[in-house]
């Protein structure tokens, strides 16, 4: 994403190829021999909006080797007179590079931890933990993709639109908001070529109907190798219902959930998932946070 707001920023994810692992049930990447902790220094951190901030931070490593889009990183929130976070927080990764130790996070302000984060000044330090999890598939024949991004989620996208972008595949871009204010459409895009609709909640047209309406007639005017998301259950839902029609394209989501450990040990972010009839617990923070779209089970009943 290209920040307006934000002079000197660092250029996006650098275009990443991992190969395309082979074998039933192999879906995604993963590189957890790559999981570190760091000490890192504060490089910027400004607010872009009234809600988020970018941050951007530097380390004697090669985070951006490491790290792949979808991925997310553990970060210490410091502590204040006022805050006192306990937990790491668990952050998906905005961008990295090009300088091998830089990584960049877009988040918003809402809760002790964050509100702690950002506080954070220049020049500070911070310990992060990752990279975590696992990342998005973008095998190289796809021609043209779908990410359809609200809030936050669209951090979490941004890296893989870059690497869309660097591999000569088309995309179409679906953004949504409470507000044309709260959008961040060039922070999203980061100069980036993309088909863009915007949606919104003062308008109605981010309802679940309308946007109905609007991602079945784009799947229905182009092809699209696949639809990726983040943000939103009841978008996640929505896409959901729509690929069931759509058996060509694929779709994957990056669940948000909240994590404790973030390395699978403590379950606090399990989800129900459902492979093939066969209904599974799974850890977001392990064995995703990417998963098929068509996998998740959207309400979970107990006893």
């Amino acid at each position: 994403m290209m920040l307006a707001a934000i002079d000197h920023q660092s250029p996006a994810f650098r275009p990443v190829h991992p190969p395309v692992p082979q074998g039933e049930g192999a879906c995604f990447q993963r590189n957890a021999q790559s999981v570190a902790s760091y000490r890192c220094e504060v490089a910027e951190h400004r607010w872009i909006n009234d809600r988020y901030k970018y941050l951007k931070l530097s380390a004697p490593a090669d985070l951006a080797g490491a790290t792949r889009p979808g991925q997310f990183y553990q970060l210490k929130c410091p502590t204040t007179n006022d805050l006192q976070p306990f937990l790491l927080r668990p952050m998906s990764v905005y961008g990295v590079g090009p300088e091998a130790g830089t990584i960049e996070f877009l988040y918003n302000v809402t809760g002790t931890g964050t509100h702690a984060l950002a506080s954070l000044p220049v020049g500070g330090a911070m310990d992060i933990v990752g990279p975590l999890g696992n990342t998005f598939t973008l095998p190289p024949g796809d021609e043209r993709i779908m990410v359809v991004a609200r809030g936050v989620g669209l951090a979490t996208m941004a890296p893989l639109l870059q690497q869309a972008a660097g591999m000569g595949i088309a995309i179409t871009a679906v953004m949504s908001a409470r507000a044309p204010k709260d959008l961040m459409r060039d922070e999203f895009l980061r100069g980036a070529e993309a088909d863009v609709h915007c949606v919104y909640d003062s308008d109605g047209s981010s309802s679940v109907e309308a946007m109905d309406t609007l991602v079945r007639r784009l799947l229905g005017e182009r092809h699209h190798d696949a639809v990726y998301t983040c943000g939103s259950h009841r978008v996640l839902m929505l896409l959901q219902r729509i690929l069931a029609d759509h058996p060509g394209t694929r779709g994957e989501v990056a669940m948000e959930q909240r994590m404790a450990c973030g390395m699978g040990v403590c379950l606090s972010c399990v989800r129900l998932f459902d492979r093939e009839g066969d209904k599974q617990f799974l850890r977001v923070c392990r064995e995703g946070p990417v998963f098929p779209i068509g996998d998740v089970v959207g309400e979970v009943e107990f006893g």
